[in-house]
């Protein structure tokens, strides 16, 4: 239909880009699927291809990032969905905003190693920033009811993870089979030990103060198990005003896709028909140091946030190949952010030189120290 919006989504194989296509599965008239792109899995990515046949599709794993990069630019779409995982998700989302699509977020890492790059980006190009994170969201749909100028703090909400009740010792000691056991989401193994460290919540500290141009200080954490509220704003007459639903990430999807004009959908509303419960504590900072970190690399800038994200990197693939313990995943980072960092970033290349000096400076302390 021509008044669909034709969509490509990167990282189709995985959490984010399933259920972005579930999503355009059920809105056949808002949406068509215009290209897809996958690291490394060619049976799902094949198979997409048959139900998707007039789709552009890369296997970046294979044909490289040059192929993925060039298909982004050449495929006619007004809105990327970026499902990408880690660092590798910047230059996806740069060549979306350059080449006229506005931009569906989900690879928090591009506002964090990039963020007033990026902004400035989509600022000269005219298109949108439209973030995917289930929290930043919900804040970006509540700064757009409420006005920006309205604001005094956000407040994230943060599950918890699976350690949140555990003692520091034994979080020190945990496994990868431990980690990997999230409460609340089912995502990808990198996100998920970070949501286990806290290191996810950091990295949506730092997207939170890039994004929408807030001090460290004015972006909060608290802990909130359940998940159903997935952000909040606090006005500057003091009022709390929050986002809730099930925790579905289609909903985020669907406030992306969709804006600027919410529609109706078929996703199950959270109801009162039953009784449930919320809670919220704050966050155990000493117990998860990762929290602290990001708000040093928040509060730093320049290039802390490239390097906070890129030894984190290092450390999650560290951990999960036994090289490195749970508790020394905060103890690198904070080793690798030690150094200088303080050199303000005047280009894409910048970024990437730092990301790529901060994870060989990460990999030489993994040899060199007994962990």
């Amino acid at each position: 239909m021509k008044d669909t919006k034709r969509v490509i989504v990167l990282g189709a194989t995985g959490s984010i880009g399933k259920s972005s296509l579930d999503v355009i599965r059920s809105n056949p008239d808002a949406f068509t699927v215009a290209g897809l792109s996958a690291h490394s899995d060619m049976r799902a990515l094949s198979a997409l291809r048959e139900e998707f046949p007039a789709a552009s599709s890369v296997l970046s794993g294979t044909d490289g990032e040059p192929a993925l990069l060039a298909m982004i630019r050449d495929t006619g779409a007004d809105v990327v969905v970026n499902g990408i995982a880690g660092a590798s998700g910047l230059l996806p989302s740069v060549a979306a905003l350059e080449s006229g699509k506005d931009l569906a977020l989900a690879n928090k890492e591009t506002v964090v190693m990039a963020g007033p790059l990026i902004r400035s980006l989509a600022d000269r190009t005219g298109r949108a920033i439209l973030p995917v994170d289930s929290e930043h969201s919900a804040v970006f749909s509540l700064i757009e009811a409420y006005g920006h100028d309205a604001v005094s703090e956000i407040i994230l909400t943060a599950s918890g993870g699976p350690f949140r009740t555990w003692d520091e010792d034994r979080i020190r000691s945990a496994t990868p089979a431990d980690a990997l056991r999230h409460p609340t989401w089912s995502m990808g193994s990198k996100i998920t030990i970070d949501s286990a460290s806290l290191a996810n919540k950091g990295l949506e500290v730092i997207e939170a103060v890039r994004l929408f141009g807030l001090s460290p200080d004015a972006v909060k954490v608290v802990v909130h198990p359940e998940s159903l509220v997935h952000s909040f704003i606090r006005t500057r007459d003091g009022v709390l005003y929050a986002q809730v639903s099930h925790p579905d990430m289609r909903h985020p999807i669907l406030s992306a896709l969709f804006w600027p004009k919410p529609q109706d959908n078929d996703l199950r509303p959270l109801s009162f028909d039953e009784a449930f419960s919320m809670h919220f504590e704050p966050p155990r900072r000493q117990a998860f140091p990762m929290l602290a970190l990001a708000y040093r690399a928040a509060s730093l800038g320049c290039l802390y946030p490239v390097c906070y994200n890129a030894a984190n990197e290092i450390a999650v693939e560290c951990f999960l190949a036994g090289s490195l313990p749970f508790g020394g995943i905060p103890e690198l980072v904070a080793l690798v952010m030690d150094g200088d960092w303080s050199t303000e970033p005047s280009n894409f290349g910048d970024v990437l030189e730092a990301d790529r000096r901060a994870r060989g400076i990460a990999r030489q302390y993994v040899k060199e120290r007994a962990w």
